[in-house]
């Protein structure tokens, strides 16, 4: 069993062309999940503001908040906390439509969250990461050594995140037929392109995952179960619907691993505990999410009309 010493030295090792190619990968992610993406679903949070606020606040407040104590609880190695924290701060993941989709969920939520989302983290990821990070003993080292800027975190995430879903909303609106025809390519292009920048992030470090593989594992489900749980309950607490409740529950289940790996290797040099923590999570969530969306697509919401008036 690798210590945790030994865990926090490990870099993965990608020169800047490839950093270059893996942002670029993931502007076209969110440029295909934008593509679904109307301005009605940022008006729909004014209109019914509820369900997206308690998610919302679960997202980028609650998980972020309760991530610190569980790193705080469980302690496991410096970088794998740094990662942990991370995770919890980035935006939700592009395959929460389709969770809640199957899960009978309030989609209409779900796809608002998204590009509020979205949008709120080129703050709120550079924000939640630097409080956090700071706040831990454990991890305050690494930002220091890192010296990271919130700045050019935004930066990043406004490059790769914002810019390619404004053109997504664009090409939608101004060509409808065309953006329909290439929508559903451009999911399975993006599920296939996930997939693989997390694959290539595991097959940098395969041998020292395999050494760790226990740890990530028991860290990367507990705080998955954690971050469906947060939603879940922020959502019954709210007293909102059932299907409002699915939605919340899987947005905030699912962070955006990719945008994770991303940062990690653009700000902390491919440090190995953040980078594995992320790619695992990445395929974790996929596993879990899928799991619970089926369970739920077998149970009829007690409530079955639709809040947002869709």
């Amino acid at each position: 069993m690798m210590d945790a010493a030994t865990i926090d030295q490990i870099r993965l090792n990608f020169n800047p062309q490839t950093i270059a190619a893996l942002n670029f990968v993931i502007g076209l992610m969110m440029l295909g999940v934008s593509l679904d993406l109307r301005v009605a679903d940022f008006k729909r949070i004014f209109i019914s503001p509820k369900a997206p606020a308690i998610g919302l606040g679960s997202q980028f407040i609650l998980l972020p908040a309760f991530t610190f104590l569980l790193t705080m609880i469980i302690r496991p190695s410096p970088s794998m906390a740094m990662g942990m924290i991370l995770i919890s701060a980035c935006p939700g993941g592009n395959l929460s439509n389709i969770m809640t989709y199957l899960a009978r969920g309030n989609t209409a939520v779900s796809i608002s969250m998204t590009a509020v989302s979205t949008a709120a983290a080129i703050f709120m990821t550079p924000l939640n990461l630097s409080i956090w990070g700071s706040l831990n003993p454990h991890t305050a080292p690494i930002l220091r050594a890192v010296s990271l800027n919130p700045a050019d975190i935004f930066k990043t995430i406004f490059i790769i995140l914002v810019i390619p879903m404004a053109m997504g909303m664009t090409l939608a609106h101004f060509f409808p037929k065309p953006a329909g025809k290439i929508q559903k390519p451009f999911r399975i292009f993006s599920f296939v392109v996930f997939i693989a920048v997390v694959a290539l992030a595991l097959k940098a470090n395969w041998q020292i995952f395999l050494q760790v593989i226990g740890m990530v594992i028991f860290v990367v489900f507990l705080h998955n179960i954690l971050a469906f749980s947060l939603g879940y309950c922020a959502g019954r607490l709210a007293g909102l619907p059932p299907r409002d409740v699915r939605a919340v529950s899987i947005e905030v289940g699912t962070q955006n691993a990719a945008l994770g790996l991303v940062l990690i290797l653009n700000f902390f040099a491919g440090l190995g505990g953040m980078a594995i923590i992320a790619a695992w999570w990445g395929i974790w969530h996929i596993i879990f999410g899928l799991c619970v969306s089926t369970w739920w697509s077998l149970k009829q919401p007690i409530n079955t009309v639709d809040v947002s008036g869709e």
